[in-house]
């Protein structure tokens, strides 16, 4: 067992080759360390990314996320960006190409599901006036979060209340592949939560960039003074 192994075992971070301390999970991967470093957790307003993310989260399901995140620009091509004004329109012979295209997850229900969502998608933007207005609408309230965030806490973190009252609020709209689990793991992504571990070089860059972060309001709410 290594050094950076033992420190993974008992704090949930590692110590790389430029010595910074990183949350465990990235380790070994140059694309991995990189999505760690200047994605995960840091706020996300741009509609486009989060319907990218969500997306993805889905065709994570039974899979690992690095998985993913090495197709993450074949499935970008395949479905157009992931705008998902243009993903709404895909119908039976895109899906029958996607499903030929061995550069993603070929499965007839996860493709199937994104263009559902991307339907349902043009709901809420409709709706709301965005996907940002309506996804941080379910940040979770300062006093919700644990005091102290270290690994033993992010371990038992699968899901959670907001997690799960997002969940079942986009299966109500007729979202699908959007569990509670995989909707948390949207939401550590996504920076609506700071889930890096205490010690981890990026947990104070990611606080920092929540607080400067202006929360996007539903349309017909102001601002307030």
């Amino acid at each position: 067992m290594s050094e950076s192994d033992e420190i993974g075992e008992t704090t949930g971070l590692i110590r790389e080759d430029d010595g910074q301390n990183r949350c465990f999970w990235c380790a070994g991967d140059p694309l991995y360390r990189a999505y760690h470093d200047r994605e995960w957790g840091r706020p996300v307003e741009d509609d486009i990314r989060l319907f990218e993310k969500i997306c993805l989260e889905g065709f994570q399901s039974g899979l690992s996320w690095l998985t993913i995140l090495r197709k993450r620009e074949n499935f970008r091509a395949a479905f157009a960006g992931f705008d998902y004004r243009e993903v709404a329109r895909f119908d039976e012979p895109e899906v029958e190409n996607l499903l030929k295209d061995a550069g993603i997850v070929r499965h007839r229900g996860k493709i199937v599901s994104t263009i559902n969502n991307a339907k349902r998608a043009l709901e809420i933007v409709e709706e709301t006036g965005s996907l940002a207005a309506f996804f941080w609408s379910f940040e979770p309230r300062p006093h919700a979060r644990p005091e102290r965030f270290d690994h033993a806490t992010l371990v038992k973190l699968a899901h959670t209340e907001e997690s799960a009252a997002l969940s079942k609020t986009l299966k109500k709209r007729g979202w699908s592949f959007v569990g509670p689990t995989t909707v948390y793991a949207f939401m550590q992504a996504m920076g609506l939560v700071n889930d890096h571990i205490e010690g981890c070089f990026c947990r104070d860059e990611v606080e920092e960039a929540r607080r400067d972060f202006t929360r996007p309001l539903p349309k017909g709410v102001a601002t307030s003074a």
